[in-house]
């Protein structure tokens, strides 16, 4: 017969092993949430960094075409402004909120499964 001290000690083990188990997949989970973090700063830095540019060849191009140096320039600030205050006019929107926070949440909580064909 099984003595009670063997039981004990197998029952132990599962149960360390339950909680090792579940520690690696927090970790992994928490892993992939500053990876998919990371990732989203570094396409908003890329992504600034193409709108700064294309944003000065409009103005360039813009300067060109009305013959004056200074003009383009001043339509594309005058874009940005007039962008910025929808922007701050829609600050409030329900619908816009949810959209972003829907669009976030999805974005870096949200992995994909693993297929054999990732691996």
């Amino acid at each position: 017969m099984l003595k009670i001290g063997e039981i004990v000690e197998t029952i132990k083990g599962i149960v360390e092993t339950k909680v090792e188990l579940v520690k690696f997949e927090i970790q992994e989970e928490f892993i992939g949430i500053i990876f998919r973090l990371l990732l989203l700063t570094f396409m908003i830095a890329v992504g600034l960094l193409v709108l700064l540019f294309f944003s000065f060849s409009l103005a360039f191009f813009l300067s060109q075409y009305t013959k004056s140096p200074y003009m383009g320039f001043l339509l594309v600030g005058g874009l940005f402004l007039v962008l910025l205050g929808g922007l701050y006019n829609s600050r409030y929107s329900v619908r816009l909120q949810r959209g972003v926070e829907v669009g976030l949440r999805r974005f870096i909580f949200n992995r994909r499964n693993k297929n054999k064909n990732d691996e």
